[in-house]
């Protein structure tokens, strides 16, 4: 007989704390290992928030270049594992063979998601050349990050998340996912903009977060001309996004902010 799968721990959980009036209590993010295996080998083992992990999966295997489409992500079943998640992908035998050629394996620190990544190449892998001509208004620097603030369920019950949204002028913002790891709510912004169907050339990605060199790789992979953050980029960002002609929108503060690349996206 087939014993009950265990359920996944819940995004929040409630911590007892000391504080200087005495004991207390408040709510923490969750953290878990979740693996990303096919084909019964693991290609990445990320520490990332229980919560869309479907988002999660597909979002992954597209920035990443694993799959160029959804569809091509036949399937994806979640498992409860004695220490974190397991994500088993089911793909078609062309991406499998390509999953199996360039398999790496990675513990994703919160603070860098190319950590494991075997070669210098694939850290600093090519990119396409963006043609989207996306323009956003003055005022809708301030608004799209402030509108991804409204959007932070999470972090407002733990002030412990980043959170990733997509900005479409004329509409405002569309989508946005949260988690520890600022990589991760982007791929979970990936995947929830492709389930929706998004055109990903018609907006902007706004991020919580610092701006390093993974996070433009992933938004240029998914084909988004525009990135907005809070805190300061790299100088390897900064040359990433300028070499696919990406605009970069960073230290945006109120109604201060710093063009740092394709001065021409920001009007």
């Amino acid at each position: 007989m087939d014993l009950p799968t265990p359920p996944l721990p819940t995004p929040v959980q409630a911590v007892a704390t000391e504080t200087p009036d005495g004991p207390g209590a408040r709510l923490v993010a969750e953290e878990v290992a979740v693996a990303l295996t096919c084909g019964g080998a693991t290609h990445a083992v990320m520490m990332a928030t229980p919560a869309a992990l479907e988002d999660f999966a597909l979002g992954f295997c597209l920035t990443e270049g694993i799959v160029a489409r959804p569809e091509e992500l036949l399937g994806l079943t979640i498992l409860q594992r004695p220490r974190g998640i397991e994500l088993r992908l089911e793909l078609e035998e062309a991406q499998l063979a390509a999953f199996r050629a360039r398999r790496r394996r990675m513990a994703g620190a919160l603070g860098c998601g190319l950590c494991g990544v075997e070669s210098l190449e694939a850290a600093l892998r090519p990119l396409p050349r963006l043609r989207t001509a996306l323009r956003l208004a003055p005022e809708e620097v301030p608004q799209a990050v402030a509108a991804l603030g409204e959007a932070q369920a999470l972090h407002r019950l733990t002030h412990g998340v980043h959170a990733a949204g997509f900005w479409v002028p004329g509409r405002g913002l569309v989508a946005a996912r949260e988690d520890v790891g600022r990589h991760n709510a982007l791929d979970k912004l990936a995947g929830a903009l492709a389930r929706a169907g998004e055109d990903r050339g018609r907006g902007a990605v706004v991020l919580t977060s610092r701006v390093s060199v993974e996070l433009v790789q992933k938004a240029a992979t998914l084909g988004v001309p525009v990135l907005v953050a809070v805190s300061a980029p790299t100088t390897l960002a900064i040359r990433t996004a300028e070499a696919c002609g990406m605009t970069l929108i960073a230290c945006v503060r109120g109604a201060r902010w710093e063009v740092f690349t394709q001065t021409e996206g920001a009007a």
